[in-house]
């Protein structure tokens, strides 16, 4: 492997970590949000990583060479649960029984993402720092 290998790796991490990011932000800003243009509240989201290649050669290829393999966003799911009641007779919202239907969002959950996905950042800004401090010092070998 070489170091430019290890880059596109981590590069495609923090690609991937700062979607999941942007996620996690857009989970949160709507915690509260009751009416959507799609109609209802705003359902949650959440982010499917899968490795880099997408066919079955590049895949058995990559196997083959032991090869590890950098992280895209696959797809970003909405959940589908049933929204959380919540009984608000002056919410505009409400229903004739007062209950407003609100996102299914739990603000530790996004809260535990967003920790993990910032350590996920971390760690590959790490090796980025890493992967620069070797090819300086490869380059001073030559001096």
């Amino acid at each position: 492997m070489d170091l430019f290998n290890s880059l596109r790796i981590s590069s495609s991490a923090l690609q991937a970590q700062r979607l999941r990011m942007d996620t996690i932000s857009s989970n949160l800003a709507n915690m509260e949000t009751t009416r959507t243009p799609e109609g209802g509240p705003y359902q949650k989201k959440s982010v499917v990583f899968r490795p880099v290649g997408t066919s079955f050669e590049e895949r058995l290829d990559r196997s083959l060479r032991g090869a590890v393999q950098g992280v895209r966003v696959d797809r970003i799911l909405a959940d589908t649960s049933e929204p959380k009641l919540v009984y608000d007779p002056s919410h505009p919202d409400a229903d004739e029984t007062g209950y407003v239907a609100m996102p299914n969002i739990n603000l530790m959950d996004e809260m535990v993402d967003m920790k993990s996905a910032s350590r996920a950042y971390e760690a590959n800004v790490t090796v980025v720092k890493a992967s620069k401090r070797m090819a300086l010092k490869a380059l001073e070998i030559g001096r």
